[in-house]
């Protein structure tokens, strides 16, 4: 149990956050690989469990401060939630764990990669997805290591991640066994297999580096467009107020004039960051005013939406609303968002939850999904939208793409993860989505990260968490469908098919031989 505990802290350790070491994820996995080896399936997912556990309080710790600080949940119900999603996402690896120990250890190099990649996959369609920091998105910095999620997508990258763990715990294993003179407690995996492994994941960062290196001056000659992102840092228990919302307004404003002295072609606000409806109050003729001015400059701005029936009911979204000058005239064209978080913009059976939960019914949103990926047109840029933890869903990013964006634009309210791992844990997340597509993101947060990313994953511009500031990079807008957009999405549900089948062997096959 000790060994599958250092592999929680490993992989903590390389998680993004305040502090990381991504290079430990491709040794993270060692120990707890050591310590279900020879083990039946039934204390290996015990194992797994532990380890799956351990870690994911550790990396969603901030969950607690969501729901107690801005949810209104009292502390021990927050700790509770946690404790219950730790263990949602901890049997995921339990399941790993399980099927590598009971299908034939002689396949375990080939079991133990689809199951990790095809229970992450499953655990991001599952009860509307949490597919929150999968393996791959530890490496999301450097950019030069994941030029292969062109091809398929962070699932490829995390793959590798955990082919290289078990050939480092094989080679470890054998050394061990050679000293003792005893042969492994289980047949070793073949040779060949191993060998093949190891120049896969040769040729897969050689590819990678190729890539990086190969794309630098082709992104370079690309048209290009100057995106400033400002990042107002409005403290989340008072921009609700009314009172305050002139002096929210003023402040956004205020930076983007500074952005827009700097040539900005677009300006991009955060998630909400009009903390009213615009066509009921009277402060976003500010807003329509300040596009304007000369030199016209696109607004794009986070704002909750209301749209209100025949007979008066009213439906609410939470959107993206640009704004720009044409013809002498304000254009304004909208998204609304598609993925609504649960708990947070819609409560799932509202109604029957206990009385302790109400305080997080009162204020979560009842807010209507989308039903469009269209962009956002200002000049040539259009922007596909990504709101808020919508930029963990590759899906919904390609969606974009297909639609016709050369630019994707994440807006995001990360106030309620306080000082925490999270709002670098997401922006890892969002990095990906730019590699995968090939395509510019601009990522606006109220309180930060904001950061601006080309079509490599290399963040060229990025601003302090909590700090009342901008940025503006200027990116290029790249065309074109990558292998990823088009038919590599499908990767991760192919290792989840193939594992069907190895599972289909085990059942109708040698059960619970290894």
């Amino acid at each position: 149990m000790i060994r599958s505990l250092a592999t929680s802290i490993l992989l903590f350790a390389a998680a993004p956050g305040l502090w990381s070491a991504p290079a430990l994820a491709w040794i993270a996995l060692v120990p707890l690989l050591g310590a279900i080896d020879g083990q039946p399936p039934r204390r290996a997912a015990a194992m797994g469990f532990a380890c799956g556990c351990a870690y994911h309080v550790m990396l969603v710790y901030w969950v607690v401060t969501a729901l107690n600080r801005y949810g209104g949940l009292p502390l021990w119900v927050a700790v509770l939630a946690l404790a219950a999603l730790a263990a949602y996402m901890a049997a995921y690896t339990a399941a790993a764990c399980a099927l590598a120990a009971w299908l034939p250890r002689r396949l375990r190099i080939v079991v133990f990669p689809l199951a990790w990649v095809g229970l992450d996959y499953l655990r991001g369609k599952a009860l509307t997805g949490f597919p929150w920091m999968d393996l791959g998105y530890t490496q999301a910095f450097h950019p030069a290591l994941i030029q292969t999620a062109e091809l398929t997508g962070h699932a490829g990258v995390t793959l590798h991640i955990v082919v290289a763990n078990l050939i480092i715990h094989q080679i470890i294993a054998n050394a061990r066994a050679k000293r003792s003179g005893a042969l492994p407690s289980a047949s070793p995996y073949p040779a060949a297999l191993l060998v093949v492994a190891a120049l896969g994941l040769a040729a897969a960062q050689g590819y990678s580096l190729w890539r990086f290196h190969d794309l630098r001056t082709a992104v370079s000659r690309l048209p290009a467009a100057k995106i400033a992102v400002i990042q107002g840092n409005i403290d989340q228990s008072q921009k609700w107020r009314p009172r305050l919302q002139g002096a929210t307004v003023d402040t956004y404003i205020g930076l983007s004039r500074q952005a827009r002295a700097g040539g900005a072609d677009l300006i991009v606000w955060p998630e909400t960051a009009l903390p009213f409806f615009p066509s009921e109050n009277p402060l976003f003729a500010l807003v329509s005013d300040e596009v304007a001015r000369p030199p016209h400059t696109p607004l794009l701005t986070g704002t909750p939406f209301v749209e209100r029936g025949p007979r008066g009911r009213p439906r609410y979204f939470n959107s993206a609303l640009l704004l720009r000058r044409e013809n002498g005239a304000l254009v304004s064209q909208r998204y609304d968002k598609e993925h609504l978080v649960p708990f947070g913009e819609y409560v799932p059976l509202g109604r029957y939850l206990p009385a302790a939960l109400r305080p997080l019914v009162a204020t979560a949103g009842n807010f209507t999904p989308g039903e469009s990926a269209a962009p956002l047109m200002a000049g040539d840029i259009r922007a596909g939208m990504l709101i808020c933890f919508e930029s963990i869903f590759p899906d919904l990013a390609t969606a974009r793409v297909l639609a016709g964006a050369n630019l994707l634009v994440n807006i995001t309210n990360d106030a309620w993860y306080g000082r925490s791992s999270a709002p670098y844990q997401q922006l890892a997340m969002t990095v990906f989505r730019a590699i995968e597509t090939r395509r510019s993101l601009a990522r606006a947060a109220n309180t930060g990260v904001s950061a601006l990313v080309d079509p490599l994953g290399r963040v060229l511009a990025k601003t302090a968490i909590f700090t009342r500031t901008h940025a503006a990079a200027v990116l290029p807008l790249a065309e074109g469908i990558t292998v990823y957009a088009g038919v590599g999405r499908l990767f991760a549900p192919f290792c989840l098919a193939l594992l069907s089948l190895l599972v289909l062997y085990g059942i109708f096959g040698r059960v619970g031989k290894y």
